[in-house]
């Protein structure tokens, strides 16, 4: 196969803020890999909180060039051990080979990895829609424009959290989850939790930093919401200690190294009782039809990054208010 990898900018439609950055571009990798006659297309939108960037993404990809050239897709399993030997643990270029080599596997076998998985599209959870962290005044503009959407995750970690969430919650009835990305502490937790529950709150994401797991851990017994681990959840690894502190995880491909070690995640997370959801960074069409593939094992998910963006490059998954079309096509360049 011959492994050919591009750095591309995408634009966001808003500014994008957490509670630790804000972010308007976003540079991701992605990769094609080629037989001659087929060819598969991966991502990976690296993250500086994970320690990752495109150009060294780009540059880790480079040693699987040779990997990649004897490789057998349909011998993906194999290939990818020996990727994941290669790189050392750097899982953005893992994460960019393995949804191209699930890609290319599917598209010589004339069937979507869904459908070679087993799995039944009908059991595909609604996706949210992520309303960023802005003014109230502009929180509620952005909701407007989500209208269409009947599942809305809103990012906190302000002062105005409860504010925000009662202002959001005047102008719609959609099912709200709420995203503090690490910005709040055990206690704020707990005692927010019954305010936001009373609000039409579903879960709450990642409320604490991730190494405060003790601190999870009463906030696991006393909130009055199911908490997922977000920041807390990147390996399979990770899933044992996160059962007692956590109800559920959050699986993004580009955390864990691609679609591989999710399904590893997902095994791990069912067997200790944690529920699972599907999540993203801010990706193109090519990373949320690589993790959508794999919707009907979750409950809940999180797929809107490429509809959060202006300039998707690639067509792939369509998102119609948060309902994901898991079709017989394939992602293609636009």
């Amino acid at each position: 196969m011959k492994l050919q990898t591009a750095i591309e900018e995408i634009h966001l439609r808003h500014t994008f803020t957490i509670s630790r950055e804000s972010q308007n571009v976003v540079r991701v990798v992605t990769v094609e890999l080629s037989d001659g006659e087929l060819s598969g297309f991966g991502e990976a939108s690296p993250s500086s909180f994970y320690g990752e960037d495109a150009e060294g993404v780009r540059e880790d990809l480079q040693l699987l060039e040779a990997l990649a050239a004897d490789a057998d897709p349909l011998h993906y399993r194999d290939v990818l051990e020996q990727a994941a030997e290669l790189l050392g643990g750097r899982r953005g270029a893992l994460c960019a080979f393995d949804t191209a080599l699930f890609d290319l596997a599917s598209r010589k076998l004339g069937a979507p990895l869904w459908r070679i998985l087993g799995l039944n599209p009908e059991r595909t959870p609604l996706s949210s829609f992520t309303i960023g962290i802005d003014t109230v005044e502009h929180m509620l503009s952005k909701l407007r424009e989500a209208a269409q959407y009947p599942i809305l995750k809103v990012k906190l970690g302000t002062p105005q959290d409860i504010e925000i969430i009662r202002a959001l919650r005047k102008e719609t009835d959609a099912v709200f989850r709420v995203d503090a990305n690490c910005g709040w502490t055990a206690r704020e937790t707990i005692e927010k939790s019954a305010e936001l529950k009373a609000l039409g709150v579903e879960f709450i994401e990642q409320p604490l930093p991730p190494e405060e797991l003790d601190g999870m851990e009463e906030v696991c017994r006393k909130s009055a919401l199911p908490v997922i681990a977000d920041e807390n959840s990147i390996l399979p690894g990770d899933i044992p200690k996160l059962a007692g502190r956590f109800h559920g995880i959050n699986i993004k491909l580009v955390k864990c190294g691609g679609i591989l070690p999710a399904l590893r995640m997902v095994h791990l997370a069912r067997t200790l009782g944690l529920r699972v959801m599907f999540g993203c960074m801010i990706e193109t069409s090519i990373l949320i039809s690589a993790a959508a593939q794999l919707g009907p094992l979750a409950d809940y998910l999180d797929l809107d990054g490429n509809v959060l963006i202006s300039d998707d490059p690639y067509a792939g998954v369509e998102n119609e208010a948060g309902r994901l079309s898991l079709s017989e096509g394939w992602v293609r360049r636009r």
